[in-house]
């Protein structure tokens, strides 16, 4: 497949910089590989894609989803803003070998024509891009008419979106009109982005257990090494001791209350598909 580029990429909005900063920070390749790697092959199973699809996956990381797509025997681009995780994912890609493209990319100005891809997905993440809408228009766009779109975010009820409420208070101010990540876990909001431009909407919530962490502290301390965001939050309080402490209780909080009547957590996610009309 020879994508061609629609134009070229716009300035930096204001959060470009910062969000390709931020993703760089701890190890997510690890958080992808050792917790979220089933999600992908979920996706791809929900959508039906397989050999000689044209796929695009859109804040792709480092390809949960565009790797076993590629292996499947489609024709897959993974698009990121991130060019370190696009690294880890192409070093990652040979390892199991899987030949795809990867290309850095804004999910809200995507560098490819219109109706160029049989599939778009996204496993994790377009959902932390800030403006919802913008991307939502760009993942119709470049779907072709009959194409499916399929997406994996969590809820704002679940696990994971109780963790980014505990961190609100602690992260930087977002910018102007910017959206809360989990939202594209909330059926009626997914809906509302993709509108009438889209037939056989389903949303389904599941979850996925994680039974790596014995108790909220090793839950916590694993995301202050490796998660991005989480990384972010303790960066920005790193002079103030009580901040830190209050951060700290949080989040071991957090992960004890799920563990306590379970050895497993249950991070619950919605998963969506649809066509294009």
């Amino acid at each position: 497949m020879n994508a061609v580029p629609r134009e070229p990429a716009p300035a930096d909005r204001g959060y470009e910089s910062k969000h390709r900063a931020m993703w760089a920070l701890g190890d997510y390749p690890t958080v992808a590989a050792e917790l979220v790697a089933s999600l992908g092959p979920i996706l791809l199973s929900a959508t039906g894609v397989g050999a000689g699809d044209r796929v695009l996956d859109v804040a792709a990381g480092t390809g949960n989803a565009a790797i076993p797509a590629a292996l499947a025997g489609a024709d897959v681009i993974a698009s990121d803003l991130c060019p370190q995780l696009l690294d880890r994912g192409r070093e990652l890609a040979q390892t199991r070998g899987a030949s795809l493209r990867w290309v850095e990319a804004n999910a809200e100005a995507l560098p490819f024509d219109s109706d160029e891809f049989d599939a778009v997905l996204s496993c994790l993440g377009v959902m932390f891009a800030p403006y919802h809408q913008r991307c939502a228009d760009e993942l119709v766009r470049v779907c072709r008419p009959s194409g499916v779109i399929g997406l994996i975010a969590w809820t704002p009820e679940g696990f994971i979106g109780q963790m980014f409420a505990a961190m609100k208070p602690y992260l930087a101010a977002p910018l102007p009109g910017a959206q809360p990540a989990p939202l594209w876990g909330n059926e009626e909001h997914v809906r509302h982005l993709l509108g009438d431009r889209v037939s056989d909407f389903s949303a389904q919530r599941h979850t996925l257990r994680v039974d790596q962490f014995a108790d909220g502290a090793a839950f916590r301390d694993y995301f202050k090494a490796h998660y991005g965001p989480t990384v972010a939050a303790y960066r920005g309080i790193a002079d103030k001791p009580d901040r830190v402490a209050e951060l700290d209780a949080s989040l071991a909080g957090l992960g004890d209350r799920h563990l306590a009547t379970a050895s497993a957590m249950e991070w619950q996610y919605l998963l969506v598909t649809a066509r294009k009309r």
